[in-house]
This record gives structure tokens, C-alpha cells and sequence, in this order.
């Protein structure tokens, strides 16, 4: 049950986004026990952002969220080098232009239920 919403101030295309989604699939697999047959990803382009005071060169702010308290601290050491290249090599947004948040949820709802 894993979620990377990400936020970008850059337009994107369905390619630029099926290649993160791809990538994150990947990745995703640093947090134990995640794989991308739970992932659910979504984009937001064109967000008017600003970093460091300047909204003229491209920014990202993603949200990682799993379900589960325990996520060691290493798994997210893992995560953040490979969601900040993927954007890098996709959507040209600099590592030093991104932040990534990681939560994670002790209740999660699906299919009419919670875990």
C-alpha cells in the first residue's frame, strides 16, 4: 500500500509520466515488504512553486506514504537517491530543488475495508 504523489512545477507528458512510474516501481522496493503490484502513483504538473524564495528553474515535492510504522530509516536512505534521479532524468528538476516527505500509516483503507 505504498503512494508517491508527486508535485512538480514542470508540465508533463503521459510518456515522462509512465517512465516515473516505471522507475518508482523500482524503487519502491527499498521499503521492505512494498513491491509495485500495491503502488499507486500520482502526477500534478504545473503546480506554481517556489524554492529558496524563486519559482525560475524547475522544483518537485513528493509525498511517500506506507502502510506500516516500522519502516527503517535505511529503506527511506535508499529511496530518496533514486526518486531525485528519476526526476532528474525525466523531468530535468535538480535534486537540490526537491523534497520528499515519508509517512507511514498504522490504518489504511481498501476494497470497503482497512488493514
Amino acid at each position: 500500500m505504498p503512494v508517491i504523489h508527486t508535485h512538480v512545477s514542470v508540465p508533463t507528458t503521459q510518456e515522462q509520466r509512465d517512465t516515473l512510474k516505471n522507475l518508482f516501481g523500482q524503487a519502491i522496493t527499498a521499503v521492505p515488504g512494498k513491491t509495485e503490484n500495491w503502488l499507486m502513483c500520482l502526477f500534478e504538473d504545473n503546480v506554481p512553486m517556489y524554492f529558496a524564495g524563486s519559482d525560475d528553474a524547475p522544483v518537485a515535492y513528493v509525498e511517500v506514504n506506507v502502510f506500516g510504522t516500522s519502516v527503517p530509516k535505511s529503506a527511506w536512505e535508499k529511496l530518496t537517491p533514486q526518486i531525485m534521479d528519476a526526476l532528474q532524468n525525466t523531468l530535468d528538476v535538480p535534486a537540490d530543488r526537491t523534497y520528499i516527505r515519508y509517512t507511514g500509516t498504522a490504518d489504511w483503507g481498501w476494497n470497503g475495508g482497512n488493514f
